[in-house]
């Protein structure tokens, strides 16, 4: 990408929901409000709890499509669109960040933008004039999702928006229990807690230092996100620079979001 704008771009991690997040009376505004108040980003980078691919890859550059991988929703959420810019001088820039000896990255040229990625974009960026580009999470180590973040630091002194899209927590168990589980509030305070002390160690072992971490997070790769945008803003040193944009829960889940930077 061209010269570095004057403003560096903040670091995201959000929570997403799922597609009926645009329904609820509450989160679409909250998600509005947040963006309206950051800098306008010359390119969005996306990295959504729905895209494991190894090695990592890099999505759709030119027309960019939508990817409905979800199941059993009424028929109007498959007819969403968003008709966003590909971003290739992005994805050129993600390549040269990323590639080095035994560490390949490869093109996925017709995966297009997953719910992890439209939906909250839908709210946040809704006339769809941004460049986005979406890559693939090729672990789910958080040590060497971080070390991606650290990577790809440099583009948000490029004007891009380095956003990690998962669930702080989510075991979707909680959709049948009702109200707000016990675990999902435990970790959802653990977590706010890790992140405003700057506990790197704690946060990459979540498994086990937190409370109940197995069932906040069966499988990890909702809290995976969190790592890339962690490493984004400590290889600025902005670890510190960190506030929750959104908290509180949907559907027994917590949907705290941070900002760095």
């Amino acid at each position: 990408m061209s010269a570095a704008t004057q403003e560096r771009m903040p670091a995201l991690y959000l929570s997403h929901g799922a597609p009926p997040l645009a329904d609820d009376p509450v989160w679409p505004g909250e998600l509005a409000a947040w963006s309206a108040g950051l800098p306008r980003p010359r390119a969005i980078l996306m990295v959504s709890a729905h895209w494991e691919e190894a090695p990592l890859a890099i999505g759709a550059t030119e027309a960019v499509p939508l990817v409905y991988d979800f199941w059993g929703f009424p028929e109007h959420y498959y007819r969403v669109t968003y008709e966003a810019p590909g971003a290739p001088e992005l994805a050129e820039s993600v390549r040269k960040l990323l590639r080095a000896p035994g560490v390949p990255v490869q093109d996925v040229p017709d995966r297009g933008l997953d719910h992890g990625a439209y939906v909250p974009l839908v709210e946040m960026y809704p006339e769809a004039d941004i460049p986005v580009l979406q890559v693939s999470m090729p672990t789910l180590d958080p040590v060497r999702l971080m070390e991606i973040g650290r990577r790809l630091a440099p583009l948000r002194d490029e004007g891009v928006l380095i956003v990690g899209s998962g669930f702080f927590t989510h075991n979707l168990a909680a959709l049948r229990q009702g109200g707000i589980p016990a675990w999902s509030a435990e970790f959802d305070d653990w977590g706010r807690r890790a992140l405003e002390a700057r506990d790197v160690d704690a946060l990459l072992d979540f498994t086990r230092t937190s409370p109940a971490g197995q069932l906040a997070h069966p499988r990890t790769e909702h809290f995976a996100p969190l790592f890339v945008t962690m490493g984004a803003a400590d290889a600025a040193g902005e670890l510190d620079a960190h506030k929750s944009v959104i908290d509180g829960f949907w559907m027994g889940l917590a949907k705290r979001s941070v900002q760095f930077g």
